[in-house]
Order: C-alpha cells, then sequence, then structure tokens
C-alpha cells in the first residue's frame, strides 16, 4: 500500500491525458457547442486508447508502478 498525499495531480496519470487532450485535440478548437467539444473530446480519447506506448507513458512519468499479485 501506498500512502499518498491528498492533493498531487503529478501522481495521477489522468492529468497527464489532459494534457495531452488540451496540446492535440483540443488545441485551437473554439467549440460552437458542447456537443462539439464532446466529440473532440471523445476523438482525442479514442486515439490516446490506440496507443498503449502513450497510455504507459503517462503512467511513467508518475513514477508509480503497477504491481499485479
Amino acid at each position: 500500500m501506498e500512502y499518498l498525499p491528498a492533493y498531487a495531480p503529478e501522481l495521477n496519470p489522468t492529468e497527464g491525458a489532459w494534457a495531452h487532450l488540451r496540446a492535440t485535440a483540443l488545441a485551437n478548437l473554439a467549440a460552437l457547442s458542447f456537443g462539439e467539444l464532446a466529440a473532440a473530446v471523445r476523438g482525442g480519447l479514442r486515439r490516446i486508447q490506440r496507443r498503449p506506448d502513450l497510455v504507459a507513458a503517462f503512467l511513467a512519468h508518475t513514477g508509480l508502478h503497477l504491481r499485479t499479485q
């Protein structure tokens, strides 16, 4: 068991995913509706999903490791 600080975004791989989305799929996007924004986010998340190396990089950036039992 690892005890983590109450607020530590640098230890959350999801923060890396959102940063990647903001830099790629959402960069320079001026959505005219919530639907357009949601479609851009879904598309960006699908592209991340198809790149397991990128997902692994988000986890590696935190310095945390997955343990299997």
